[in-house]
Formats: structure tokens, C-alpha cells, sequence
């Protein structure tokens, strides 16, 4: 009997242990859960607050060039993203004119969940609907602000603009501080000002490197040794790092610093609820959302003082169409796709819309205004 006891006090000693050390193991995963979704609620509240008070109703309800309202959970959409230099020193000598430093489109197909990012030349010479003639494409904003580069960039590109986001420096240079810089390919060395103006503060040589928020912002703005087309890929590569990098897990600690970057310096017209439909693109597969990069031919073009990118009209027709396919809208390309912006031999408009003189006399031109 007593073998016979012995065995069975064993086995209820052995369950007994085995239970505590269950205990000692779930314990840890049930507290490190509840912190995951503690950590995660709070996020959801605070992005909720953040991007919610980021939202401004632009008015418009849809855009003209859609029949019926888009729901990105179901369509394919489109997004222009500005980039605005509302420094404070700016303001002050310029006013309230504020201009877009950077100007990308991008196209979103909710099947593949690929995104296509166009790069428009911010010198583009295009037809400025809200005053009636050509001028640079980012002095639209500075003429009418958010609705009248919406109204210019739909007018250049037959496309609608579903949503859009603007966003100042201020939050570029945050977000890639939270997410502790990108990696990139500088290709010459140059100096650059920062975001308060401070002239040549950012000294950067060439070669692959990691880049803080100001030195990033730096690479995308400046263009003294290649083209304003080159600029605009510096900042479509730049926001496709951003965007990969701060959507990988790595990242998640992070978040509450990019929210705040982000909420503090952004407005939009989409609601939190059309926020969060995308984010199946930076959930599909392994390597981060799926990016073509896209920008626009063209030559330069200076008919007397002010410096101009004249738009090929070949390479405008083949990325309209490319960006209609990818957006999957019905209806053939018009025979004219850039309609009063067709070119003669001379290089001039058939319709006669750019005058020199009226475009000269623009206040919003400053040579001296280097990026």
C-alpha cells in the first residue's frame, strides 16, 4: 500500500508542478496579449482623434469626372498628394501665398492592390482653369488653393481625384525621424536648405545612406544639378521607403510618434472608416505594397525670363491611358487628350492660351526660389 500511495503522491506532485509551470508560461503570453491590445486600442483611438481632425470636407462630393461616388473598399481610386511649404519666414515675405513643392497622383486597384505614384513637374506649363490661362502647375494652389490644383491636375489628366492629402514639411521631416530615417542613394554631393529656410544647413555626398528627417527632405527638394523630372522621382522613391518601412512590424512601437507627425500636419478629405480600406495594400505579401513609379516627358522651355517644363504631348497621351487602365475606366481616349494644350511645330499652343505677358506678370514667380 504504501508503494502504492508513493506512486500516487508522485503523480500529484508531477501535476501539480506541470500546472505551475503552465501557469508561469501562460501568465506572460495573457499579460503580453493584453498589452498588445491595450497598446493597439489606444493607437486605434488616438489615430481615430488624430486623422479625424485631419478631415476637411472640400465640398465637392465627388469629382465631376465620376458618375456615380467611389468607396475605396470597392473601387479603384485615385489620391493627389500635396506637398506645401507653409514655413513661417515664407509667410511672412510671401503672405498667405502658398505654393505645392511637390505634386503626386497616385492610382490605386483594389484587385492586384497596386498603386501607381505620377510625378507632375511642379514647372509644368499646363491650363490653370481657375484663371483662365497657362502658368506653372504650382502656383494653381497659391491661385485657389486645394480645389483649383484638384480642378488643374483633373483638367491635365482626364482623371478624377477622388481624395486627396496635403501635407506640410514639417510632417515629412517627422515621420521619417519616427521611423528612425530611410535608406537612399544620394547621387551627387550637394546643400541644401532646411525646413526653417536656413540656407545650405544640409551638406549630404553621394552614395547609399540612411537619412534623418531634414537631410531627407533635403534630397527631395533640390534639383541643382538635374532636372526638375529627376526631383519629382527622388520624392516618389522617398515616400515608397516611407511608406514600406513605417507599414512593417518593425514599426509598430513607432506609431504613436508618426500619428502625431502626421495628424498635427495634415489635412485630407478622407474619413478615418476610407483610411483604414487601405490598408489591405500594405498588408499584401511579403515585400510591402506594390509600387510602379511614374513621371512625365517633356523638355525645357523658356520663352523669356521665367523657366517652364514644357509637357510631351506623346508621353502625357501613353500615361493618361496607362493611369485610365490602371483605374479600369470605361470610355476610349479622346483623339485630343490635353485639348487646349496641344502643341504647334513652333512649340507654341494651337489655341493661343499662353501669353507671355500674362504670365510674367504673375506675383507668385520668384526666381530666387531655388526649390
Amino acid at each position: 500500500m504504501s508503494n502504492k500511495n508513493s506512486t500516487q503522491t508522485g503523480r500529484v506532485g508531477k501535476k501539480k508542478r506541470l500546472r505551475k509551470r503552465v501557469k508561469y508560461f501562460i501568465l506572460p503570453l495573457l499579460v503580453a496579449f493584453l498589452v498588445v491590445i491595450s497598446y493597439g486600442t489606444y493607437l486605434y483611438i488616438k489615430a481615430d482623434s488624430a486623422l479625424s481632425g485631419a478631415y476637411e470636407d472640400d465640398e465637392r462630393g465627388k469629382s465631376d469626372l465620376r458618375d456615380d461616388y467611389v468607396d475605396p473598399k470597392f473601387d479603384n481610386v485615385s489620391i493627389l498628394i500635396m506637398g506645401v511649404d507653409e514655413n513661417e519666414k515664407r509667410k511672412e515675405r510671401d503672405g498667405e501665398v502658398t505654393r505645392t513643392d511637390a505634386l503626386i497622383l497616385a492610382t490605386l486597384n483594389k484587385d492586384d492592390k497596386s498603386v501607381k505614384l505620377l510625378s507632375i513637374p511642379r514647372d509644368s506649363l499646363v491650363h490653370i482653369p481657375e484663371v483662365g490661362y497657362e502658368d506653372k502647375i504650382n502656383h494653381a494652389h497659391a491661385f485657389g488653393g486645394t480645389y483649383a490644383t484638384i480642378e488643374t491636375v483633373e483638367n491635365l489628366l482626364e482623371l478624377p481625384v477622388d481624395y486627396y492629402v496635403k501635407l506640410n514639411f514639417r510632417a515629412f521631416v517627422d515621420v521619417v525621424d519616427a521611423i528612425d530615417g530611410v535608406e537612399v542613394d544620394v547621387p551627387y554631393e550637394f546643400k541644401e536648405s532646411d525646413s526653417f529656410d536656413k540656407r545650405d544647413n544640409i551638406h549630404l555626398f553621394p552614395g547609399m545612406q540612411k537619412l534623418d528627417g531634414e537631410e531627407a527632405l533635403a534630397f527631395a527638394r533640390t534639383r541643382k544639378q538635374d532636372s526638375d523630372v529627376d526631383r519629382g522621382m527622388r520624392q516618389v522613391e522617398l515616400i515608397n521607403s516611407v511608406i514600406n518601412k513605417s507599414t512593417s512590424l518593425t514599426q509598430i512601437l513607432k506609431y504613436d510618434d508618426i500619428i502625431d507627425a502626421v495628424g498635427d500636419n495634415m489635412s485630407t478629405n478622407m474619413t478615418f472608416t476610407e483610411m483604414k480600406s487601405f490598408f489591405s495594400y500594405a498588408t499584401q505579401g511579403t515585400n510591402g505594397i506594390d509600387v510602379e513609379q511614374l513621371s512625365l516627358d517633356g523638355q525645357d522651355y523658356q520663352p523669356s525670363s521665367t523657366y517652364y517644363w514644357q509637357l510631351d504631348q506623346t508621353s502625357l497621351y501613353n500615361t493618361i491611358a496607362e493611369l485610365k487602365a490602371h483605374l479600369e475606366l470605361n470610355g476610349d481616349m479622346e483623339e485630343d487628350v490635353s485639348g487646349e494644350n496641344e502643341l504647334t511645330e513652333d512649340g507654341s499652343s494651337e489655341d493661343e492660351l499662353y501669353e507671355e505677358e500674362s504670365v510674367e506678370e504673375q506675383p507668385y514667380e520668384d526666381e530666387n526660389y531655388s526649390y
